[in-house]
């Protein structure tokens, strides 16, 4: 019978102890815990916060778990079954808010659309799944951006580009921007990333309260938005969508 690898198994036995409590640890109790030297569990340490499952404080120098983790845990839950779980609630709120929805998740620096529902109208629509948005100007993107660690991350260290003259580029600024997402619930993009579009975003949690997803009402300024603000019913529309699909993915908190 094959052996265990040993410094496999003290890794592991790291993440379950740094998952365990909700305090940053320091090297001396990590090492103590798991009855390591302080040189082994040091190393393995640097190993794991290189690839990005630990990170390190820098005022402190404790250790917590890391983003990486996240984005493994999120490859979890199958972006079909997400997909799945909204395909009735999406179509319902493209008949009521009368515009297009669209379903996103993190991938490679930005959102994928994985399900698109068109505008009920019989103007000419070309399918969006498949297609890339960027993380700092859209709805979906910032909704990412403000729930997601590993989302933040890469919408930090992008490029962010204007698109157009309303598009928030500068750090402090944009990180001012996720502040008001999480506070609201919601993210916004009016004309941030196409002239005369406006659209208006809520996330998608899991049974872990993860972060899997968003969902985005888009449609032209005139609609979207009343008196130069976001229509408030279309915001309430917007996010009872994405908690009924949360529930439906086994959140509680909804």
């Amino acid at each position: 019978m094959a052996k265990n690898i040993q410094s496999l198994e003290r890794a592991a036995a790291m993440l379950r102890l740094l998952a365990g409590g909700e305090r940053r640890l320091g090297l001396s109790e990590i090492a103590s815990s798991l009855g390591l030297a302080k040189g082994t569990a040091h190393g393995i340490l640097r190993t794991l916060q290189h690839e990005g499952f630990v990170e390190q404080d820098g005022a402190s120098g404790r250790y917590q778990l890391g983003a990486e983790l996240l984005r493994l845990g999120n490859s979890y839950l199958d972006v079909h079954e997400l997909r799945a779980r909204a395909l009735v609630w999406t179509d319902d709120l493209a008949r009521s808010s009368g515009e297009s929805v669209h379903l996103g998740v993190l991938h490679q620096q930005g959102v994928l659309i994985v399900h698109h529902v068109f505008r009920p109208d019989d103007s000419r629509q070309v399918l969006e799944v498949g297609a890339m948005q960027p993380l700092h100007s859209t709805a979906l993107g910032k909704v990412l951006a403000a729930y997601d660690p590993v989302a933040h991350t890469e919408a930090m260290e992008v490029e962010r580009r204007p698109f157009t003259p309303r598009t928030v580029t500068g750090a402090e600024e944009f990180e001012a921007v996720l502040d008001l997402v999480r506070a609201r619930g919601w993210g916004s993009d009016v004309e941030e990333t196409w002239e005369g579009v406006a659209a208006v975003a809520a996330p998608i949690h899991d049974r872990r309260r993860m972060p899997v997803g968003a969902i985005a009402v888009t449609g032209a300024v005139e609609r979207v938005c009343k008196d130069g603000e976001l229509r408030p019913e279309l915001v309430a529309a917007v996010r009872d969508c994405a908690r009924a699909v949360s529930r439906d993915l086994g959140a509680r908190r909804f």
